[in-house]
């Protein structure tokens, strides 16, 4: 497998998180190297039954699934079933040592988007990843809450406006309009903190886990007038937005 030899991913795509599961130590150190060198996050886990624990967690949000098919314990296709019951939506690569037709078959039946079979190269593997997840994100949106309505309150990301009912609109910061959208697009779900670092911060640190502190406080603030919006901590993981 060749190395790559610079960031090869465009700005729509980077800083995706990936979620890699292979037991090769040598080839999953070299790949997941590759990868964050190329400006992607990556989750990995050296067995199906770690990969399992991740997959069954309260928040599984992650952009673009690298599986393994051959793995101690639970196999790629039991971990791509569980995915897919989860998230219709992500896409899944498999990567597997076999080119069997059957195994083929029974990947794509089980929802898996593609295969790339071992040995390959990472400017293969990264360009692969690129277009399925340009092809992601325009898919149409399939959420059920609309983020620019959250309870009685109108939020419009563009403008940096937060308006409750027919009042004066009120001036967001961009930080606080994006930790908005992240937990509106995300509503009833758990947001682990890391992630929300990662995502608007750009980096997972104890000092900027204190500044979100300090940003959950002042939405909270702004959102009081409807007593149906709540943003709870879940204690140890992060924060779920709820319209009651």
């Amino acid at each position: 497998m060749n190395s790559a030899s610079q960031s090869t991913t465009s700005t729509d795509v980077a800083r995706a998180h990936l979620f890699y599961v292979e037991d090769d130590e040598s080839l999953s150190f070299v790949t997941r190297d590759n990868l964050e060198f190329s400006n992607f996050r990556v989750t990995h886990c050296a067995t199906g039954d770690e990969a399992l624990e991740k997959i069954n967690a309260v928040s599984f949000d992650y952009d673009l699934c690298l599986l393994d098919v051959m793995l101690p314990g639970v196999d790629g296709f039991e971990l791509a079933e569980r995915i897919r019951a989860r998230n219709q939506d992500i896409p899944i690569i498999f990567l597997t040592a076999k080119s069997l037709k059957d195994d083929r078959l029974r990947g794509l039946r089980l929802g898996a988007d593609d295969y790339i079979t071992k040995p390959f190269s990472i400017e293969e593997l990264i360009l692969k990843v690129e277009v399925f997840l340009r092809r992601n994100r325009v898919r149409p949106a399939s959420p059920a809450y609309d983020p620019k309505q959250i309870g009685d309150y109108h939020f419009a990301l563009d403008k940096l406006q937060l308006t409750y009912k027919d009042e004066e609109p009120r001036r967001l910061t961009r930080r606080e309009a994006e930790l908005l959208q992240y937990l509106s697009t995300r509503r009833d779900q758990v947001s682990e903190r890391g992630d929300i670092l990662e995502k608007i911060w750009g980096e997972n640190d104890y000092f900027l886990g204190r500044s979100l502190d300090v940003f959950i406080s002042r939405l909270r603030k702004y959102l009081k007038q409807d007593e149906r919006i709540a943003i709870e901590n879940i204690h140890g993981v992060g924060f779920t937005l709820t319209v009651k």
